[in-house]
């Protein structure tokens, strides 16, 4: 049986910047963790559609959405072995767990952010929606995925709680 995911939950994951997308990358140059801030699951398919924030070490530039990551969240993460953090609210990188190249059925979670903290998170990343960078990283040969996929974008574009 796979894993659930849910929003909070941070993971190692290929991380596929979006610069790296414009200048014709197809793959994430190393692993790093990164947060589910969105997790749905289609009742048409059954497919689970995630929405990935990279977690970085480098401080963002200047008019990035990434707030730091306090101390105690990056403890509850399991990220107390990195000095200082942030979260990159502005873009994200969307994938489907049953149809990933890069997430395994049996993915470890390295942690999981508290609820306060995600509301946070969450309240960035939707006000952010207008100039978020959205990187696809699925198998462009397989059929899309219209419903879940606009599923997923109706969610994105939601008020936050």
């Amino acid at each position: 049986m796979s894993h659930e995911f849910r929003p909070g939950e941070v993971i190692s994951y290929p991380y596929l910047w979006a610069w790296q997308q414009q200048r014709g990358e197809t793959e994430g140059r190393k692993q790093r963790p990164v947060c589910v801030v969105i997790a749905i699951r289609s009742a048409t398919d059954g497919n689970t559609h995630l929405a990935l924030l990279a977690i970085t070490t480098q401080p963002p530039q200047t008019g990035r959405i990434a707030p730091e990551i306090p101390d105690i969240e990056r403890k509850r993460a399991g990220l107390s072995e990195l000095n200082r953090c942030w979260i990159m609210a502005d873009e994200y990188n969307y994938d489907i767990v049953e149809r990933s190249w890069y997430i395994e059925p049996d993915q470890d979670i390295l942690g999981r952010f508290s609820k306060s903290f995600m509301v946070k998170i969450a309240k960035l990343f939707a006000e952010a929606r207008g100039r978020t960078g959205r990187v696809n990283r699925l198998d462009l040969d397989l059929p899309p995925l219209h419903a879940a996929s606009s599923l997923l974008d109706r969610s994105l574009n939601a008020s936050p709680p």
